[in-house]
């Protein structure tokens, strides 16, 4: 891996070779329909661009290094001098491919010693030296170009004429010859980070090759078709100069990787050059053609050349072979006096070398497991520990390496722990294990060496002594220092998304058991409850002991998880019993111990450390204490008795509103004669940052005494209409229930508001329900009236809300435009087992009919209420026992599962409907 660092600011090197790509072949398409154009706009067209290229490299070497920008300097004089040559040429009218020499050969030939210069310098500023086998890389490339230049020499100069030029017949393909070896023992001696800059210099100049070839050849045989090799080779040659350019990362650029000080393609393209030469004199000899004298010679000292580098390279190859054959000597001494086992993995995960320390050959030897792949000697049980040590991404949080089971050779296991992984390439997705590939390593290199190391016995006592150190010795628990531990991991994945909560309980009642029955009962106790937390939390969850009757549940999930997962626990502990009579303690014979948990919640704060968080659920604890013991209390509740929970809330209302912390969810309203749901009524919820769940009949005084009402119930307008405009465009036939306050009656702007709320959403007033408390009819002024019948003009629905709460007035309600009655849930609580509090709600039940008025019943939770309501004709339920509160993406699944069985009260079981009771959806 390089590290430039001179970075290229802004140089557009696909811009400028799709450029001269474009004027290559819009120029040579002129030159072949318009070829008498060519001895003034060729080379005009040559020139121009290259100046343009050439003043961009100046600008660009601005803002680079001065080591660096001296290439780009040097790159803009040599544009520079070859755009004064074909400005020339355009003057005088003489092409691209002139018949003789003249004043612009001045300035093309002054750019060879501009190319050498820079690379010279290119090899010189990162410290390179040319080595014994590069020169005669460079030597056959030299003796090769001689072979080239004895047989395109006479040719050109035959075609040409007595007359030729010999600079620009002989002169030039010798120049361009040079050069190419220039660039070929640059590219050698360059540092590596800068070959790919070499390398786009070489090919610069084999492209000036064809352009001078291409000249000599048009010297004797003018032709647009040369006229086009030449232009089309020369803008090739500027092209690969800006590649060049942006490919060198300057000369202080440095490198991780090995360095190779004669790379081998300078020994395939000088091998090429001299094989192809060979192969023209045989092709000629066939031809009838006889060499010349010169030509035997020349080909003579390239063969001669030949065998000296051949003979070279053996000699490399030899000394590397006895380099690598002492290091593998040393390596070998070296681990066999190391650790127990060293095994190197190949990019299959199979194992291609392997070396035992003396005291584990009896187990393992290296013919027993290389060429095997390393999973199939692993355990199966412990793949999963094998991936994590092959993993480069896995840490050990614990500080100790992976641990795995390997099988020697007689068929006995060994734990093995992995000390040291060098990872030097990845696994493919061969070795998979358990469904999950090897881990691929992004170093490119050939494979992983593993170190590992026998700790079958240590790790029998590391293991006893963690769980001495870790584990209660009464229940079989983990201790606090284990739930301490599990709570930092667990702080650090909640910094990642991953929420999690703490639960303390503490056991009510549990002094008595050990006073009276013995602490044999209050041991037998604590493990009962051991028991019965185990078998309640989920398979994620952590239970451990922290001493005395206190336990903590770690919940890997949000606090409204966690808080019903304490709901359940202190159910269950409800009917755990102690054992009174254990070792004969009959003086506690026939004593019934009343036992239940107090449990406080908490939510894992990234933000607070692991100290923080247990006094968190702590004051929860003692909140859930204060309050009566056998409940559950969160840390909000704490914060409420010690700062003073509406303070805080009143004061944390305006940012909430500001930061859109309230969510609005909905609860589905079904009609019993049709057996479908028919509507849906938006509830706002509040989600404090640290108080957690604020109850809506808390915050709504608020927000109404702080003048806050409005402002709140427009944004609740707003996003419960654009909800619900989703559902309609699904073809759902539902209607949609807002509540509105009554200071939203009195602000005036309740009608505009809802007009603004349908046209932004697009959805129909018929759809929307305005849900107004009775209270409303104590505050009935003639304007109210007049806001409430807009409304009802506008085509929305009037509701009256919580029915038979207030002290109603039957006169009001005949004035007001009302068309749905909502009894409260108080109201029909009773109507089970009160024969008084039925005749009530049939009496309102009938009345909505006597007036024209639909009768919703809510908060209906038992199979009992939906009964008796269903027998005295209510059409419209409402409540937890049909559907909870739910977000708006939960919705289109829970209505296509609507099952209207449970109108008939078939599938709900005794559990159900006392998990119904404990809620409310308000």
């Amino acid at each position: 891996m390089t590290v430039p660092q001179s970075p290229q600011r802004g140089w557009p090197a696909t811009a400028v070779v799709a450029a001269l790509a474009v004027t290559a072949v819009g120029l040579g398409v002129t030159q072949l329909v318009r070829p008498d154009w060519t001895p003034h706009v060729s080379p005009a067209v040559c020139s121009a661009v290259t100046l343009v290229v050439g003043v961009l490299a100046l600008r660009q070497g601005r803002w680079l290094d001065p080591l660096t920008a001296m290439t780009w300097r040097s790159f803009g004089v040599a544009a520079g001098l070859f755009g004064l040559g074909h400005l020339i040429r355009s003057v005088n009218g003489v092409g691209v491919n002139p018949a003789s020499s003249g004043l612009s050969d001045l300035a093309l030939v002054a750019t060879g010693p501009v190319a050498v210069l820079l690379c010279v310098r290119l090899v010189r500023s990162t410290g390179g030296r040319i080595r014994s086998q590069v020169v005669l890389d460079g030597a056959v490339a030299v003796v090769a170009l001689a072979v080239y230049l004895e047989l395109l020499v006479p040719f050109a100069v035959g075609t040409a004429g007595p007359a030729a030029d010999p600079l620009l017949t002989v002169g030039y393909p010798v120049i361009s010859a040079v050069l190419c070896v220039v660039g070929l023992v640059t590219f050698a001696g360059v540092s590596p980070p800068r070959r790919a800059a070499a390398a786009w210099l070489l090919f610069c100049f084999g492209s000036l090759t064809v352009t001078m070839t291409s000249g000599a050849l048009a010297v004797g045989r003018p032709s647009p078709v040369l006229d086009v090799v030449t232009t089309t080779a020369y803008f090739a040659v500027v092209a690969a100069g800006t590649m060049a350019l942006s490919a060198d990362p300057g000369p202080r650029a440095a490198t991780d990787g090995p360095a190779v000080a004669v790379p081998l393609a300078g020994v395939v393209v000088g091998y090429c050059l001299g094989f192809v030469a060979l192969l023209l004199l045989l092709g000629g000899l066939v031809a009838g053609r006889m060499p010349a004298t010169v030509e035997v010679v020349t080909v003579g000292l390239l063969v001669v050349v030949i065998f000296a580098r051949t003979l070279v390279w053996a000699a490399d190859g030899a000394r590397l072979t006895r380099q690598v054959l002492r290091t593998e000597a040393y390596f070998r001494t070296l681990v066999d006096r190391a650790a127990d086992l060293t095994v190197v993995l190949d990019d299959r995960g199979q194992v291609t070398w392997a070396a035992a320390a003396a005291s584990a050959t009896s187990s393992w030897s290296a013919r027993d497991i290389e060429g095997r792949t390393l999973r199939d000697l692993v355990h199966d049980d412990d793949r999963y520990e094998l991936y994590r040590a092959l993993d480069p991404a896995s840490d050990d949080a614990d500080g100790r390496g992976p641990v795995f089971r390997l099988r020697g050779r007689d068929g006995s296991w060994r734990q093995l722990e992995i000390t040291r992984t060098t990872s030097s390439a990845g696994l493919p997705d061969a070795g998979a294990t358990a469904g999950r590939a090897y881990p691929r390593s992004e170093s490119g290199s050939d494979g992983l060496v593993l170190h590992l190391r026998d700790v079958a016995g240590r790790r029998s006592t590391e293991l006893e002594l963690e769980r001495l150190a870790y584990t209660d010795y009464l229940t079989g628990l983990p201790n606090r220092a284990r739930l301490m531990a599990a709570l930092a991991t667990a702080r650090t994945r909640a910094a990642n998304g991953q929420p999690a909560s703490l639960l303390l309980l503490d056991l009510d009642g549990f002094k008595p058991v050990n006073d009276i029955a013995g602490h044999e009962a209050g041991d037998h106790l604590l493990v009962q409850v051991a028991a019965r937390l185990r078998a309640t939390v989920r398979d994620g969850d952590l239970v451990g002991r922290l001493g005395g009757d206190e336990f903590a549940v770690l919940v890997g999930d949000s606090l409204e998880e966690a808080t019903a997962l304490a709901e359940r626990i202190v159910a269950d502990l409800r009917t755990v019993r102690p054992l009174a009579d254990v070792d004969g303690g009959a003086v506690a014979a026939g004593v019934v111990f009343d036992i239940s948990g107090s449990v406080g919640v908490t939510e894992l704060d990234p933000a607070d450390d692991v100290s923080t968080t247990i006094r968190r659920a702590d004051l929860a604890l003692r909140a859930a204490k204060t309050a009566g013991k056998n409940c559950v209390r969160t840390a909000g509740h704490a914060i409420d008795s010690a700062m003073g929970r509406r303070a805080r809330l009143a004061r944390d209302l305006r940012a909430a509103l500001e930061q859109e912390q309230f969510r609005v969810v909905y609860q589905p309203v079904v009609g019993i004669a049709e057996g479908r749901v028919l509507g849906l009524e938006a509830l706002v919820r509040w989600e404090h940052p640290v108080l957690g769940a604020v109850p809506p009949d808390e915050f709504i005084s608020l927000a109404e005494d702080d003048g806050l009402i409005v402002p709140l119930q427009q944004w609740v307008l707003r996003r419960a209409t654009a909800d619900f405009a989703g559902l309609l465009a699904e073809d759902r036939d539902l209607k949609l229930g807002v509540n509105v306050s009554v200071r939203h009656l009195q602000a005036g702007c309740l009608a505009p508001d809802v007009a603004q709320a349908l046209a932004d959403s697009g959805m129909p007033p018929t759809r929307l329900m305005i849900e107004v408390t009775e209270s409303v009819m104590l505050d009935a002024e003639d304007r109210l009236e007049s806001d409430l019948a807009t409304l009802h003009e506008m085509g929305c629905i009037i509701s009256l809300d919580d029915f038979g709460r207030g002290y109603s007035s039957l006169a009001y309600l005949a004035r007001l435009p009302v068309d749905v009655l909502k009894m409260d849930r108080e109201f029909i609580a009773g109507i089970e087992g009160d024969p008084r509090g039925a005749t009530l709600v049939a009496a309102v039940v009938e009345l909505g009919g006597a007036l024209g008025m639909d009768v919703v019943a809510e908060g209906v939770e038992t199979v009992g209420q939906l009964a008796a309501l269903r027998g005295m004709q209510c059409r419209y339920v409402q409540g937890w026992l049909l559907g909870r509160p739910m977000p708006i993406g939960d919705l289109p699944a829970f209505l296509e599962a609507f099952d209207p069985a449970v109108l008939e009260g078939e599938w709900v079981s005794e559990m159900d409907a006392g998990v119904h009771l404990v809620g409310r959806a308000g």
